[in-house]
């Protein structure tokens, strides 16, 4: 696998640059981005580009240089620019007519007509960056692979084009702009020809892969798990199966009561659930989810029996089975309880005609 889908950054056995069947971003790929600091002045740190096919094809043969820096202003700061400089290429001493990109430098506007230029920008801005410029190019693959007619395509670069490999390009963004980084991705891979490249995507982060799980439907999943002999096996993830531990709780709940198997430990995954549902919706306590009582108060009654069931000292409240009016409660329990993930607490609402929040 590590063959197919990370080969030498240059080329593979044939010389031929890589990009023409493997398009990857991975840890190779940042490695080509270095920073001269300009320790002997301290006045114009660059962010240094490896010679390389990669950048200087999609800067100079395809000119995506602005659509680079608006995916990296979207992420970052919209005052925040790359400025790339251009050189000319020489090859055995002479000038070969064409341009490269040795560098980049940023600057960032300060509210007036000037603007700070040469200035170093964080390390999770720089992945930003670099991500920015590989998301431009897959852009521009399924733009171009998109014509089905391959006489008629604006270039033959992709033609061959196997896979498409991205490995965690989430490490510096926050939830907001991760999730969105998730959903365009999904939407550009579904939007891709049916048949290659085909797209592989890992990840650690769960937020990531839950999201991507449920917008790309109809591909395959998998886990990487690791097992107490040392070995590290791929388990496929269903996909009418939740990733997001809650909802996993969910579906192991909604399997007992369809089979009529409650026992006194499902207690637990109930609460559980709803101190992550609670969390989520913005409650200062799980309990404030419970059904109200006739005069909406807080109905202590449902809380001490979800605290004695999951939290009890007891011995007497230690058999594993539960009665008929335990059952009961669970069920009217878990059926409100699905029923109010989406109703965030009053200080998280917003008053949709005035646009303000809700008092």
């Amino acid at each position: 696998m590590i063959d197919l889908v990370a080969p030498k950054p240059e080329g593979g056995e044939d010389g031929k640059p890589s990009r023409q069947k493997i398009l990857y971003y991975n840890a190779f790929t940042e490695d080509l981005f270095y920073w001269d600091n300009d320790l002997l002045y301290d006045d114009e740190p660059k962010l240094m580009i490896q010679p390389n096919t990669f950048t200087d094809w999609i800067l100079g043969e395809q000119g995506k240089g602005n659509e680079i820096i608006a995916n990296f202003q979207h992420y970052t700061n919209r005052s925040l620019t790359p400025i790339f400089l251009e050189a000319d290429k020489v090859q055995d001493g002479r000038k070969t007519g064409e341009k490269t990109y040795p560098s980049v430098s940023f600057s960032i506007a300060t509210g007036d007509d000037l603007a700070k230029k040469s200035i170093k920008i964080s390390k999770g801005e720089e992945s930003s960056f670099v991500w920015s410029i590989f998301y431009t190019l897959i852009e521009e693959v399924v733009n171009v692979l998109s014509v089905p007619e391959v006489a008629e395509r604006s270039t033959n670069q992709f033609d061959n084009l196997k896979f498409i490999f991205v490995d965690d390009p989430v490490t510096s963004l926050d939830d907001n702009h991760l999730i969105e980084l998730a959903q365009s991705l999904a939407t550009l891979i579904n939007s891709s020809p049916k048949d290659e490249p085909k797209f592989i995507i890992t990840t650690h982060n769960p937020l990531f892969y839950n999201v991507l799980f449920n917008a790309l439907k109809k591909s395959v999943k998998y886990r990487l798990l690791r097992e107490e002999d040392g070995s590290f096996p791929l388990k496929r993830q269903n996909t009418d199966s939740p990733f997001s531990y809650h909802l996993h709780l969910i579906e192991k709940l909604n399997s007992a009561f369809e089979k009529n198997e409650f026992e006194k430990y499902h207690y637990n995954f109930l609460r559980n659930v709803l101190e992550k549902i609670s969390t989520f919706l913005g409650y200062d306590d799980w309990s404030e989810l419970l059904p109200k009582t006739s005069d909406g108060a807080s109905n202590a009654y449902l809380k001490c029996i979800v605290d004695i069931s999951s939290h009890s000292s007891h011995s007497s409240y230690e058999m594993s089975e539960l009665s008929q009016d335990d059952k009961r409660v669970l069920r009217f329990l878990l059926s409100e309880t699905t029923n109010k993930q989406y109703e965030f607490s009053e200080k998280y609402q917003v008053d949709l005609k005035a646009g303000t929040p809700g008092e």
